[in-house]
């Protein structure tokens, strides 16, 4: 299950788990893809791991893996 995290005002953040869901892929690829070059760097580094904002991740998404885009409509 994908949980978007809602911090104050700086945005609704996505954990490497997160990713992972979103993805359709196991957390160890996901942190793979999330440390290659091109991928959004991360919003902040917590002590329980990064995290990064949702719409940069969502748009990393729509261009890398346009058949995982959300489509708003659905």
């Amino acid at each position: 299950m994908i949980t978007v995290r809602s911090v104050g005002t700086k945005g609704k953040l996505y954990t490497t788990g997160d990713i992972a869901g979103r993805l359709g892929v196991s957390r160890q690829r996901a942190y793979a893809i999330v440390n290659r070059d091109g991928f959004p760097h991360s919003f902040d580094d917590l002590p329980g791991g990064s995290v990064w904002l949702v719409a940069e991740v969502e748009t990393w998404i729509g261009v890398h893996r346009p058949a995982r885009a959300r489509n708003p409509d659905a």
